[in-house]
């Protein structure tokens, strides 16, 4: 077997064992945080769930809201941020595909609905992650309502800026309640009921 000189070698050793512990430790951070909060969950909580001690998960991250940030990195990296697949893709499309997903991974939506709200309280070191992912869905789904007005198929008295926040507003509220009870809560089926009164058919 020849290997090729322009693929760097594979990672190995200490290097390797490092970035394990470290996912291990974020995922089980994500349990933590989704069950107690970010203020609940201590890092001895996280620690115990590892099998290690508090000192030793500081060697990895030095500060607890270091570690909140890489879980919220593995959040952003387990789900998207209801953004166009490809072009091809329509807003409703989007919504759905979106929505259809989060329901397959409800610790992930836990997680997200109890630190959002939490980063509302005072000094969260979340509160900066969350006012730019709001502001980015505004802009992303302000953008595709904006390009449906420009073709016609928003319907009349609909403000594209307005159905941006109401769309963000609703997603939030529907998956709450989705959490409290998944069984009598149709989440995708919300969502297109709202899009189908403000986007025209084709």
């Amino acid at each position: 077997m020849t290997t090729d000189p322009a693929r760097p070698p594979a990672r190995r050793g200490p290097y390797a064992k490092s970035r394990r512990r470290r996912e291990s430790i974020v995922a089980a951070a994500h349990e933590v945080f989704a069950a107690r909060g970010y203020r609940g969950g201590s890092l001895q909580d996280v620690a115990d769930k590892v099998g290690m001690s508090q000192t030793s998960l500081l060697h990895y991250f030095p500060a607890k809201s270091d570690l909140l940030l890489a879980v919220l990195h593995l959040r952003d990296s387990i789900t998207a941020d209801g953004s166009p697949r490809d072009l091809s893709e329509t807003l409703v499309e989007s919504v759905m595909r979106q929505a259809s997903f989060n329901e397959t991974v409800p610790g992930v939506i836990e997680l997200y609905t109890v630190l959002c709200a939490e980063s509302l309280t005072d000094n969260h070191p979340g509160l900066d992650y969350f006012t730019e992912r709001y502001e980015a869905l505004r802009s992303s789904y302000l953008r595709a309502f904006a390009a449906l007005a420009d073709e016609g198929r928003l319907r009349p008295g609909v403000d594209p800026e307005r159905a941006a926040a109401t769309l963000v507003a609703l997603w939030d509220g529907i998956q709450t309640q989705w959490l409290m009870a998944p069984e009598l809560v149709d989440m995708a089926g919300c969502l297109r009921d709202y899009l189908e009164l403000v986007v025209l058919p084709e």
